[in-house]
């Protein structure tokens, strides 16, 4: 499919790309989506839509939570100089971040790095160094294939395929997935929640988000974590509330005083 699809851009290349992925989506409505099945008589299309769960298919989670699944948290101390070393990677952040230790949300799907400072993300913010990022490339010196590929681009100018076979502005589609009816499970984004293995490990997190032994908390404060840590182990929900509890309690001691 890539070999198929990729040799119609020697007719016209795109420009950006969201313009090559939407020129892919309607190369897969038009065109692969309804060649024959390999061993049914009819479309390929027709056979996935034969064989739909009765309960639907179910939606995938949306980019961001996809990230978030293999993205690992790590607390790190940015330089003096606003910059970060991750993997032989040199990112520089916001000058604000000098200095400071902060939270890096990193993941293995990420180009960007992203920065949690004081409850807050922060992002992206891009390489300044270090090797290619993923879907990257640096560019090669020219070779034989390459000659082969001017040649091509030439053929292909003088044949002059129309742009509206790649974007399908003036072409009768066919009826596709999403022009059907399909019943859907919607994702649970709920059940994907990171959870702390255990309380010991729940409580090791509070202590590196207040940057203090748990064993030095007063007695309320204490007793207000053992308490969180019985109802859930929900990462997100525990950082939430470990969050506003101390932060009223500084409030209400910063009044007070």
């Amino acid at each position: 499919m890539k070999e198929a699809h990729e040799t119609l851009y020697h007719f016209h290349k795109p420009q950006t790309e969201q313009q090559a992925n939407e020129w892919l989506l309607h190369y897969l409505v038009t065109d692969y989506n309804q060649r024959r099945h390999r061993s049914e008589p009819h479309s390929r299309l027709d056979d996935w839509l034969a064989n739909v769960p009765p309960d639907g298919i179910r939606d995938m989670c949306n980019w961001e939570l996809y990230c978030r699944l293999a993205r690992e948290p790590e607390r790190r101390k940015v330089g003096p100089d606003a910059r970060v070393s991750v993997d032989g990677t040199l990112y520089e952040v916001a000058p604000d971040f000098a200095s400071e230790t902060v939270l890096l949300l990193w993941g293995l799907f990420d180009n960007e790095l992203y920065v949690e400072f004081e409850s807050e993300k922060h992002g992206p913010f891009h390489p300044i160094s270090g090797p290619v990022p993923l879907h990257r490339y640096r560019t090669l010196k020219r070779g034989k294939a390459d000659d082969q590929a001017d040649k091509i681009r030439a053929l292909a100018e003088r044949l002059n395929l129309p742009i509206s076979a790649l974007t399908g502005s003036d072409v009768r589609l066919a009826p596709s997935a999403g022009q059907i009816e399909i019943p859907k499970q919607p994702f649970d984004a709920a059940a994907f929640e990171y959870r702390f293995p255990n309380k010991v490990a729940a409580k090791l997190a509070i202590a590196d988000e207040l940057v203090k032994p748990l064993a030095r908390l007063e007695a309320d404060d204490l007793a207000f974590v053992e308490q969180l840590v019985s109802e859930t182990l929900v990462r997100s929900i525990i950082l939430a509330r470990v969050r506003d509890h101390f932060r009223k309690k500084k409030a209400g001691g910063d009044h007070a005083g």
